[in-house]
């Protein structure tokens, strides 16, 4: 059983910017407005489809004063999400319109691909993908769904060397070698369409990354339930000695966490409850919701969070 991508996780800096880029210029659904559990005065975004599918989402942490990071070794250097093939020239047009920074399309792989920032630098790209527009999708006001996002493709990671992290990948979460182009090789998912890819990009002697606005925090695999997720940590414990963290109770999944050998942070997260588990599914995102051991404090919480427009 091969373990696609669950969800990436990332740092932002003023949350407004941050909630008005992904909702409104990018066309994702806020799905859930909670708290960092471990900084419970900072939010804690999650952005995807509409029920906020493993695969789809994008969860930030905003600090209005962060300062930005630096990109290096042992970091997600580029996060893509997929389109319809047809619909690149759209994106095009709508991110002159609003003023993101983009560069020109480049083949990668055989696809087209329109790298782009968000505000806070925080590197990304659409991959246009032919025969996805049946594949349902949420829609905004000035997005069609024939153009919306249909979740990740994948991540590319910057490593110094990638033969460890590809073992990880390829023996751990079922990913299998496809193709190498230039520095990057990559590694799929067998039968995952939605989060499926890792590119891992050798860059050799390089500056390490430094955490701040606009840089990944950790990427987060799926497993189908708490037996699959033990079972990997296990593997990776006796196989590779390397140590995870005890289960962490997310609220919509269940989390273990270890450092790659690459360095990049590694999340397993369970593919249950979902985000459907406090709220209904169409009010999702509207609330502000708590871990239980943490509404005894909302009052204070909200007084210190930024009020968001």
């Amino acid at each position: 059983m091969a373990n696609g991508i669950h969800h990436v996780t990332a740092i932002a800096g003023p949350a407004n910017r941050n909630l008005d880029f992904y909702t409104r210029v990018l066309g994702q659904r806020f799905v859930k407005k909670t708290v960092n559990f471990d900084d419970p005065g900072t939010y804690h975004f999650y952005f995807g489809d509409e029920a906020g599918q493993p695969g789809t989402i994008m969860t930030f942490f905003p600090w209005e004063h962060a300062a930005p990071g630096r990109l290096g070794i042992g970091e997600t250097q580029e996060t893509t999400y997929r389109v319809p093939k047809a619909s690149l020239g759209f994106w095009m047009h709508r991110f002159v319109e609003m003023g993101v920074v983009h560069e020109g399309l480049e083949q990668r792989f055989g696809e087209t691909v329109l790298p782009f920032k968000d505000p806070d630098g925080m590197r990304l790209s659409l991959v246009g993908i032919e025969g996805i527009e049946s594949e349902a999708a949420w829609t905004v006001d000035g997005i069609p769904a024939e153009h919306a996002l249909r979740g990740f493709q994948g991540v590319t990671l910057l490593l110094d060397k990638i033969e460890a992290t590809a073992a990880i990948l390829t023996d751990v979460f079922g990913f299998e070698k496809i193709g190498t182009q230039g520095t990057v090789t990559r590694y799929k998912a067998p039968g995952i369409e939605i989060g499926g890819i890792v590119d891992l990009r050798a860059a050799g002697e390089f500056l390490p990354a430094r955490p701040g606005a606009g840089s990944v925090h950790h990427v987060a695999f799926r497993a189908a339930n708490d037996a699959e997720q033990a079972a990997l940590a296990d593997k990776l414990r006796k196989d590779y000695r390397i140590q995870t963290t005890e289960q962490k109770d997310r609220d919509y999944f269940r989390s273990v966490y270890f450092r790659s050998p690459g360095g990049v942070l590694f999340e397993i997260a369970t593919n249950d409850p979902g985000f459907a588990v406090d709220e209904p599914a169409d009010q999702l995102g509207q609330a502000l919701k708590l871990p239980k051991g943490l509404e005894p404090y909302r009052d204070r919480i909200e007084q210190v969070l930024p009020e968001l427009a």
